[in-house]
């Protein structure tokens, strides 16, 4: 008989047992969810991978998630991810030698700038971080990341999310003159064209003009249309929103908040999530008869779409002959240095 997808993937797990794990980021599909043993947002998977005794960890993500896994990974393991296409458009608006070039540029008259990269970003540029003294944030922890960046030198290079990088300066109180956002044009340009460290003398944040298109989406007249119409409703929205729908809303945090924020509030209320769709869908039919849990607006991850129960199934048969996930050891090392000072800071 011919096995279909799911039945090779329950297959290969009871054959394989202990030494496989498979990791999902919530904002997989459910079916791909199905088929993960460890389901969490970047920090919670980050934290899990030192302490997995799978020798293979397949990661239903995109690539910077099982690129931090292989930099974390003990070497007796391999990492693999079903679409190695998966990428991050907001990973993607940061490049290591533009990053590197601008840190340069920033520090010409000798003022220390701390660079603090958000998890969505590649190995090449958490290397050049680790290098320059920085570290790594998750949206769970960007205020004590930040917080903690801004006490190791004179200013902080935020980046790529310019608005997880504003609203998490706005917790920590941090005038909005204190602050600069570098010009769009060193997301493809040549930062020395773009980059006046004379604009940034007396700055305390330096943020990068990155973005995440998925909550770009999210507008004021979206918050609007519902306090107009359902006044009692909840609002709550992920902190890659900009700060002005985040100021709109009754509460932002990461994917782990706001799976928390639905199960704590009481039976009968509405609430809408400014986040990605699937996560939404998953906590509406979740909590359906008790509460109500709405999009605050359709919005789904083309990337994170691309894994898919198909792939899976492909990659746990191929697992002994595919290539694994491997980052080189000259970025493997400083970057590695980079996520460690993040995971001691918030152990």
């Amino acid at each position: 008989m011919v096995e279909n997808p799911a039945q090779r993937i329950e297959r290969i797990k009871s054959e394989m047992g202990d030494r496989l794990s498979i990791l999902g980021h919530h904002y997989q599909t459910d079916d791909v969810i199905h088929f993960t043993d460890i389901q969490g947002d970047s920090l919670e998977l980050a934290r899990k991978i030192t302490n997995l005794d799978a020798e293979h960890i397949v990661f239903c993500g995109v690539f910077f998630m099982a690129e931090s896994a292989a930099i974390l990974c003990r070497d007796d393991q391999k990492i693999h991810i079903p679409d190695v296409t998966a990428s991050c458009p907001m990973a993607d608006m940061a490049e290591a030698g533009r990053v590197r070039k601008t840190l340069e540029i920033l520090q010409k008259d000798g003022r220390k700038i701390v660079p603090l990269t958000y998890v969505n970003s590649s190995a090449a540029v958490k290397a050049v971080v680790g290098e320059y003294d920085g570290s790594v944030c998750t949206s769970a922890n960007a205020r004590t990341m930040l917080d903690w960046a801004l006490n190791q030198g004179d200013a902080v290079l935020f980046l790529p999310d310019m608005h997880l990088g504003c609203n998490t300066a706005n917790l920590l109180g941090i005038p909005e003159d204190k602050r600069l956002v570098l010009p769009k044009d060193v997301i493809d340009g040549d930062p020395a064209l773009h980059v006046d460290p004379a604009a940034a003398d007396d700055k305390r944040l330096i943020l990068w003009p990155g973005y995440c298109p998925i909550h770009e989406e999210f507008t004021l007249d979206s918050t609007r249309a519902i306090r107009e119409t359902e006044p009692e409703a909840k609002i709550v929205v992920h902190p890659e929103c900009s700060p002005s729908v985040v100021e709109a809303s009754d509460g932002n945090g990461s994917t782990t908040f706001l799976i928390k924020y639905a199960e704590e509030a009481d039976d009968g209320t509405t609430i809408y999530i400014g986040t990605e769709e699937n996560l939404v869908n998953r906590l509406a039919a979740r909590y359906e008869g008790r509460k109500v849990i709405r999009p605050l607006l359709s919005s789904q991850c083309e990337d994170m779409g691309k894994i898919t129960v198909e792939k899976l199934a492909d990659t746990l048969e191929n697992l002994n002959y595919s290539n694994p996930v491997t980052v080189s050891n000259a970025i493997r090392e400083p970057a590695r240095r980079a996520l460690e000072r993040m995971l001691a800071v918030c152990s």
